[in-house]
C-alpha cells in the first residue's frame, strides 16, 4: 500500500473509531426529574464525537446504586475545550445543585476528562467529590499530531479536536495539576491497528498508556479494553463504582466482559 493510501486508511479508521457508538440523539426539552432523596450526584461526560448514549451503561449502574446522574449530549465538535467546559460543566453543576446534593462526582470518557481539568483551572467546585477518567488523553494523542492538519479531520472533529495533540500548542501542555481524588482507567487493547502503529508503546488505539496518567491521580488501573468500548464494559463499570464509593480501585483482575 502506498503512503498516501496508508494515511487515508489511518484517518478513516481514526474517524470511524471516534464516531463509533455516537448515535447522536436530540437533547430532551427538559432535564430528567429525579428524587432528592440521594446525597451524591454524578456528572457523566462523553468524549469527542460521542453522545450520552455512549455513557448509558454507566448511567444505569450508577442510578441503580442510588446516585443522581446527569448524562446529557453536548456539542463536542462545536467549540474549543475551554468553552465547552465552561458551558457544559456549569449546566451540569446547576442541575446537581438543584437536587440539594452533598457531593458532585465526575465520570468521563476520553476528552470529557480534559473538560473537567480545564474547568478546574479557572473555577472551584466546593462540593467536588471523586473523578474517574476513562482513557483520558491527559498528555495528548500522537494520532492527533499526525492528523490535525488534514481537512477531513478538522471538519469532523472541530476546534476541540485540534487541541488534543501532544505538543506545546495542545491544551494538555497548558493544564496545571488540579485538586481532587482522581482515578484513571486506561485501556490496553486496540481495534485500530493502523492508529496504534502511530502511537509509541502500549495504547488503546487512540491514546498511549503514559498519556493517560496524571501526577495528582490517586489510583490507576489498566484494563483489557479499547478506547472505543472501555466505557461499555461491565467490569470497568464495577471499578468506577468502587472508586466513587471508596476512593480506590478493586485489586481484582478486570476481565473483558
Amino acid at each position: 500500500m502506498t503512503r498516501p493510501y496508508r494515511w487515508m486508511s489511518a484517518l478513516l479508521l481514526f474517524l470511524s473509531g471516534w464516531m463509533l457508538l455516537s448515535m447522536q440523539s436530540a437533547k430532551a426539552d427538559a432535564l430528567p426529574v429525579v428524587s432528592k432523596a440521594q446525597s451524591d450526584c454524578v456528572v457523566l461526560l462523553h468524549g469527542l464525537r460521542r453522545s450520552a448514549w455512549a455513557m448509558s451503561r454507566i448511567e444505569d449502574s450508577l442510578t441503580e446504586a442510588g446516585y443522581q446522574v446527569y448524562n446529557q449530549d453536548y456539542p463536542s465538535t462545536s467549540a474549543p475545550v475551554e468553552s465547552l467546559a465552561r458551558q457544559e460543566i456549569a449546566q451540569a453543576l446547576d442541575w446537581c445543585r438543584q437536587q440539594d446534593v452533598a457531593r458532585v462526582h465526575f465520570v468521563t470518557h476520553s476528552m470529557g476528562g480534559i473538560l473537567v481539568r480545564s474547568y478546574l483551572q479557572e473555577q472551584s467546585i466546593p462540593e467536588l467529590g471523586r473523578v474517574v477518567m476513562l482513557a483520558p488523553p491527559n498528555h495528548g494523542s500522537e494520532v492527533v499530531d499526525r492528523m490535525q492538519d488534514w481537512w477531513l479531520f478538522r471538519k469532523l472533529t472541530g476546534p476541540a479536536g485540534q487541541q488534543l495533540g501532544t505538543g506545546p500548542e495542545g491544551i494538555a501542555a497548558r493544564l496545571r495539576p488540579v485538586a481532587g481524588e482522581i482515578g484513571v482507567i486506561a485501556g490496553t487493547r486496540t481495534v485500530d491497528p493502523w492508529l496504534s502503529w502511530i502511537i509509541p508503546g502500549e495504547d488503546d488505539g487512540k491514546v498511549s498508556l503514559p498519556s493517560t496518567r496524571l501526577k495528582e491521580m490517586r489510583d490507576y488501573l489498566e484494563v483489557p479494553a479499547s478506547h472505543a468500548f472501555i466505557m461499555r464494559k461491565r467490569a470497568v463499570i464495577k471499578q468506577v463504582l468502587t472508586f466513587l464509593q471508596h476512593g480506590y480501585f478493586a485489586s481484582l483482575e478486570v476481565g473483558s466482559a
